[in-house]
């Protein structure tokens, strides 16, 4: 029997998630970014719920990425970007002048698509981030090792191997560390760019289990072309085409019962 996409993450959907809580820890209004000539985001504005799983979806180009980057101003990297509107993260928006860009980043982590973690063993990745904002020592040290690998379901598979170099592991392990290194500054919020892409279905599973339960500690906001992950792991979906937020809501929402015709289009498959 032929069945739609539709229904395909419907049967995928989880309905017993917890409603997504109602604060809001960012704020995003009238948001424009551009790349020299080029409008690549378009009056974005939506808030993101503290302690939620939110997802990105869309096709290839359409901002998703881009408009994750401004979270933690990671756009400041590029040359010749503008960006108009306001992002406020508790209250206070990222782009004034006196916000100290180094610790902003430490508040908003990264997780990348592909694994990068740094040439150095396991256990110095972690203390990596503690050590260049002042954690010297080690017992302290230790001890946000050991969290931050439990935390990320990593411990049980490297607590006896932590001297040893962080490319010694699979790239399943190498993302998870990537996690953990994250966390290890204590941010409240985790911005993670197709952080599954690269990896097998098993290390994929590992992932989206650990996202669900990092979200009772932190915020997470994930871009993800797979629409069956984004309807199983996120509480919300912001639906972007061509630099601009067409959808955003309840993921149940906007898989089962989208507003706009380009969100339904999308997740049937007649483009992307």
């Amino acid at each position: 029997m032929r069945y739609s996409m539709v229904q395909a993450i419907r049967w995928n959907y989880i309905p017993n998630r917890e409603e997504p809580k109602e604060v809001s820890i960012i704020e995003v209004r009238e948001l424009n970014l551009f790349y020299g000539k080029h409008h690549a985001l378009m009056d974005i504005a939506l808030d993101i719920e503290k302690n939620s799983v939110t997802a990105f979806i869309g096709p290839s180009g359409c901002g998703k990425s881009t408009f994750l980057r401004t979270l933690n101003r990671m756009n400041d990297m590029i040359q010749n970007v503008k960006i108009t509107g306001s992002v406020k993260v508790s209250d206070r928006d990222i782009y004034q002048q006196n916000v100290e860009v180094e610790e902003l980043r430490k508040n908003i982590g990264m997780v990348f698509q592909h694994p990068n973690p740094f040439p150095r063993s396991i256990y110095d990745n972690i203390a990596y981030g503690p050590r260049l904002h002042g954690t010297n020592d080690r017992k302290q040290l230790d001890e946000i090792v050991e969290t931050s690998l439990r935390q990320s379901a990593l411990w049980d598979e490297v607590k006896d191997k932590l001297k040893r170099s962080a490319y010694s592991l699979s790239g399943g392990q190498q993302q998870r560390l990537c996690i953990a290194r994250a966390l290890a500054v204590q941010p409240d919020i985790l911005l993670m760019d197709e952080p599954t892409s690269a990896l097998d279905p098993i290390s994929t599973a590992k992932i989206e289990e650990l996202i669900v339960t990092l979200k009772e500690q932190y915020t997470i906001v994930i871009v993800t072309h797979n629409m069956q992950q984004a309807s199983r792991i996120s509480d919300r979906t912001a639906f972007f085409l061509s630099g601009e937020l067409v959808e955003y809501g309840a993921t149940s929402g906007v898989f089962q019962n989208p507003v706009d015709k380009r969100t339904e289009d999308y997740i049937m498959g007649r483009f992307g």
